[in-house]
């Protein structure tokens, strides 16, 4: 078929003009090109799979109470909700302000492209033709390039979505995904952000202006453009009087809403930071991959308790040396003996501020007389009596249980006690007493080990097998010795320590719980025997300190030779604690000498009994503030000498008047050598080797 175009039969220009049946023609060819174009484009292009960036929602975690947050996992400020949790009232003001007629269109409003053409071609302000379905594809699905090839896919993509899904999933996935600003994705984080609440409860008014932020949040922020803002707000309000969704009177009674002061970015610092890091190792331990983490939106209930981290957080601060403390670091862990869950922790001042560990879980420092009570134990345990006596003088040599040789012993400051009962040797921590406990046949170092163990003190601990072991040549952390002491408080009864309380996903479906196994480690009548000697550190000993908590407590102080490292971990029948302080080398490989830290004598010696005691029975305080006093299980069999005399009997009931001994009692141990042990935190713990040869003494 010939096309007679040019026109033969017209001369001049218009044989260049086409006749109506050529204009026909022309229109419906290009009508039909148009329909093929979009049947085949319609066939090719597939809905893709979401964009992880509109998927992000952020992990966040909470303090024990469920309401109050910690911190975060994650870039993304986004809580995913449904529809029926944002006001109808907020949608209508999203719909007056981006999309009118939303619920009439299937995805594409040629009249608003038309509009916004016409608009802009007149120079008026930019606009864009995109309908919510349209904006939903481009955050939800696609990117944010502005091409053709975009363009096209955005254009097939919002009419398949508007066949595969409802209008009210489109608007609920649109109000999860959109930005509002101030680093805010989703209708329910601008809510919290812009005003402190829930979306659920945002007013009319609210709900307005974060409508009215949609379509620039820079370019409507109220920091920089309040006027602006209250502008497009006004303009929102009439759209919805227009729509019938508002009445002129209600419009007329509502007011510009008080916006909130933008908060500064958060990030993971303070002391805090090393709680949220903790918690985000514990979670990788239990199986929640980085996509579980940083997509999923998580809510993670955790053991920590606010005012107990509080407390924590000011005792250090309080009661923490000044003078002469340069670098001295203090770590604090502290458990609820019936669940494991750890309450408080301590492991720096600014976890923005980076240093090499994390000081309640991973920095270590040799533990000294805060091992005794493992001897205490394995020593009941072998039928010796707390009103046994032994020879408490200073030095005193003993023959090796291995044969190797001998091994001599001082006290601290050379301090000789005479005979003395095993409930005094304990308070006053005698050195002397307590290896000469351990070199009994019936006890040795492989027994004082095994209680060491079963009470908590993990395998990445490497403790000498030999008489030092009682001294606490050991290394652990601070969350071991609460581990540890958290059995004793519990009654012989061990569960791991841990800060998960609960894991749910995003609908609120509980994925993960504790539940604590309680598993009975150390007969009970053992333990409440050895909870006398352990009270009378506190009412009689070197822990007199801790008497100012002014309920019943039992603990043991430990303090190292040349001054390395000041325990003090003690616990009542609610709580365990372990505070520690050590002086870490720039490297963070071994500990330095504290000698004249917190006094102008270079030759002070820091003891447990110190600035450790000191900061446990603050935090104690402030941990402990609204819960009952309760007494220590009284044993049912007594760990004494059938016949007691009247003057032991008396030492074996604390009293809150006694008078305490002026000086605690170190451990005396060897520098030791540092290896590396996996652990629950970002980076390894450390654990100490000590020679098997190790001695505090010469000889």
């Amino acid at each position: 078929m010939r096309i007679d175009y040019p026109r033969s039969a017209k001369s001049g220009l218009r044989r260049f003009v086409p006749s109506w049946r050529q204009l026909l023609s022309l229109t419906g060819l290009g009508v039909l090109l148009g329909v093929v174009t979009f049947a085949v484009l319609y066939t090719v292009i597939d809905v893709p799979k979401p964009n992880d960036q509109a998927l992000q929602q952020a992990t966040i975690i909470y303090y024990s109470d469920g309401r109050t947050e910690l911190g975060r996992l994650g870039t993304a400020n986004r809580t995913s909700i449904p529809l029926a949790q944002m006001p109808i009232d907020v949608q209508h003001s999203v719909l007056a302000a981006e999309d009118q007629h939303f619920y009439e269109h299937g995805g594409i409003s040629i009249p608003g492209i038309a509009r916004a053409f016409i608009n802009n071609v007149l120079g008026g302000s930019q606009q864009g033709g995109s309908t919510i379905t349209q904006q939903l594809v481009k955050n939800y699905y696609l990117t944010q390039d502005r091409t053709i090839t975009r363009k096209v896919n955005e254009f097939i993509v919002s009419v398949k979505i508007e066949q595969q899904l409802s209008k009210d999933q489109i608007l609920e996935d649109y109000l999860n995904t959109i930005y509002f600003g101030r680093g805010a994705y989703g209708l329910e984080a601008a809510a919290k952000a812009y005003f402190g609440v829930p979306a659920a409860k945002l007013t009319t008014a609210q709900g307005a202006v974060l409508a009215s932020i949609i379509r620039s949040p820079g370019g409507y922020s109220p920091e920089n453009h309040l006027d602006k803002l209250k502008g497009r707000w006004t303009t929102t309000l009439d759209a919805q009087v227009t729509q019938g969704w508002l009445t002129q009177i209600q419009r007329d009674a509502l007011v510009f809403p008080k916006i909130l002061a933008r908060q500064p970015a958060s990030r993971t610092g303070g002391p805090g930071g090393y709680l949220v890091a903790y918690v985000k190792a514990e979670l990788d331990h239990l199986g929640f991959t980085q996509d579980d983490l940083t997509l999923q939106g998580l809510k993670v209930v955790t053991t920590f308790d606010k005012s107990a981290q509080a407390a924590a957080v000011a005792a250090v601060a309080s009661d923490r040396p000044t003078l002469n403390a340069k670098g001295v670091r203090m770590g604090l862990a502290s458990i609820n003996p019936q669940t494991g869950g750890i309450v408080a922790m301590y492991g720096g001042a600014d976890y923005g501020n980076p240093q090499f560990l994390n000081d309640a879980t991973q920095s270590i420092a040799q533990a000294g007389s805060t091992f005794k009570p493992f001897t205490l134990i394995a020593a009941l345990e072998s039928g010796i009596t707390l009103d046994s006596t032994w020879n408490g003088n200073s030095p005193r040599t003993f023959d090796k249980p291995d044969g190797s040789g001998q091994y001599t012993v001082p006290n601290f400051g050379g301090a000789s006690y005479g005979q003395i009962s095993l409930v005094k040797a304990t308070a006053n921590s005698v050195n002397t007493v307590y290896v000469d406990v351990e070199n009994q046949p019936d006890v040795g170092p492989a027994k004082v080990i095994d209680v060491a163990r079963r009470a908590g003190i993990p395998d990445s601990v490497v403790i000498a097998d030999n008489l030092t072991a009682t001294l606490g040549t050991a290394s652990p952390t601070a969350l071991d010795m609460a581990s540890a002491y958290a059995t004793l408080a519990a009654g012989g009864l061990h569960t791991p320590p841990t800060s998960i309380g609960k894991v749910l996903g995003s609908n609120g479906g509980v994925l993960y719980e504790l539940q604590p196994k309680l598993v009975r480690v150390i007969d009970q009548d053992i333990v409440a025997n050895a909870d006398v000697a352990l009270q009378a550190v506190v009412t009689q000993g070197s822990g007199f300190r801790a008497q100012a908590l002014g309920r019943p407590t039992a603990g043991k102080t430990g303090t190292t030779n040349n001054n390395v490292s000041a325990w003090f971990v003690g616990f009542t029948p609610q709580l365990a604690t372990a505070v520690n302080m050590f002086k870490p080398t720039a490297d963070g490989a071994s500990n330095l000498s504290m000698r004249g830290v917190g006094s102008s004598d270079p030759n002070h010696s820091v003891t447990g009994g110190g600035f450790p005691a000191a900061v446990w029975t603050a935090y104690m305080k402030g941990a402990l503030k609204n819960a009952p006093v309760v007494d220590f299980p009284k044993p049912t069999v007594p760990a004494l000498s059938p016949s007691p005399s009247p003057s032991l009997t008396q030492s074996l009931t604390p009293s809150p008047t006694a008078t305490p001994s002026p000086s605690p009692s170190p451990s005396l141990s060897p520098s030791p050598s540092l290896s590396p042990s996996p652990s629950l935190s970002p980076s390894p713990s450390i654990s100490v080797t000590a020679p098997a040869t190790a001695s505090a003494a010469p000889g």
